[in-house]
Parts: C-alpha cells; sequence; structure tokens
C-alpha cells in the first residue's frame, strides 16, 4: 500500500461563488483518489475504488491514516490561491485533460491517464473520473461530493462546482481521496 502523499500549503480560501474567506490549513492530500492498489486489492489496481458508501470512504481514509477533506479543502486544493476556473488552469476542458462526458470513455480509467489536467501542485484526477466524497454535510442525509465523474459535462468539474448525494449512496461514479496533517 503505497501511497503518494502532496503537501498542499494553507491560506484563505475564497470559497464557492460568492467567494467567502475561509482559512484552510496546510494539508497532506493523497496525489490521486484512493485506488484498488492502495487498498490492495482488485483487478483494475490503478481505477479508484467506487462503490463506497459516505460511512465507508470515511473508515477507510481514517483507516490510511487520515479523513476526508471538507468541501472548502476540496476547493483550495483544485482551485488554489489564484482562484482556477479548473483544477490545470483557466484553459477550457478537453478530453486529453479529464474524463468527463463525451471523452470517449465509458466508465472510471486509470487515475495517471491525465496527467494533462493535473493542478500546479501535482495532484492528479481532481476533475472528472469520480466525484469525490467530502465531510462537509449537507441538509438531510447527504455529503458534498466534488470533481465530476466520468459522465458530467464539464461545468461539473469546475473547481467551485460543488453536488451532493445521500450518505448510503453507492455510486460507481463516486470516490474519494485523504487528506492528513502534515
Amino acid at each position: 500500500m503505497n501511497i503518494d502523499w502532496i503537501e498542499i500549503p494553507g491560506g484563505t480560501c475564497l470559497f464557492g461563488d460568492e467567494s467567502r474567506p475561509v482559512t484552510v490549513p496546510t494539508l497532506l492530500w493523497t496525489r490521486t483518489p484512493i485506488t484498488q492498489a492502495h487498498l490492495g486489492d482488485g483487478p483494475s489496481r490503478n481505477y479508484p475504488v467506487t462503490g463506497v458508501d459516505h460511512p465507508t470512504a470515511d473508515h477507510v481514509a481514517r483507516r490510511l491514516g487520515g479523513r476526508l477533506p471538507r468541501s472548502v479543502e476540496w476547493e483550495w486544493m483544485a482551485s488554489g490561491a489564484e482562484r482556477r476556473v479548473w483544477p490545470w488552469g483557466n484553459a477550457p476542458w478537453g478530453p486529453e485533460l479529464a474524463n468527463l462526458r463525451d471523452s470517449g470513455f465509458e466508465g472510471t480509467t486509470d487515475v495517471a491517464a491525465h496527467p494533462e489536467g493535473a493542478t500546479p501542485d501535482g495532484m492528479l484526477d481532481v476533475a472528472g473520473n469520480v466525484w469525490e466524497w467530502t465531510a462537509s454535510s449537507t441538509m438531510g442525509d447527504g455529503f458534498v461530493i466534488r470533481g465530476g465523474s466520468y459522465a458530467s459535462p464539464p461545468l461539473y468539474a469546475w473547481c467551485t462546482f460543488l453536488n451532493s448525494a445521500p450518505a448510503e449512496l453507492r455510486s460507481l461514479g463516486i470516490g474519494f481521496r485523504v487528506v492528513r496533517e502534515p
């Protein structure tokens, strides 16, 4: 179980479409969503783990020595201090940048399949492939998910776009990444 961690310095995230200032701590992030290789199972070893509900994702994150990120932390990691529109910058989406709807794939891909879409810090698969569970709850029994999936239109992969899903949902389009204190 070899996990590649990237340190993302903290700062003030101008959160959401309203640009509300929120302080975010320095965190270590898994470079990619958690894969089958990280957990030591599955035939598609570098594909994201999917089909896990929020409680399971939270449990696995803790087992790996971290936690799920808060929605504001995810946005800070994705957009940076410069408030990029997309994780890779402000250039519009193209199929070489992220696995989104109309990219030519019918499902998830290897988490390293789109290196051109990496953040300046080297974070991979932040946009597309799978939505990512966060620790931020919503009204009812849901949680915020970020990043879009292989079935999402490009707009859903904007750094400020957020969605929600019921905590018990087990979807082939939702995975997760882990953060921890440095």
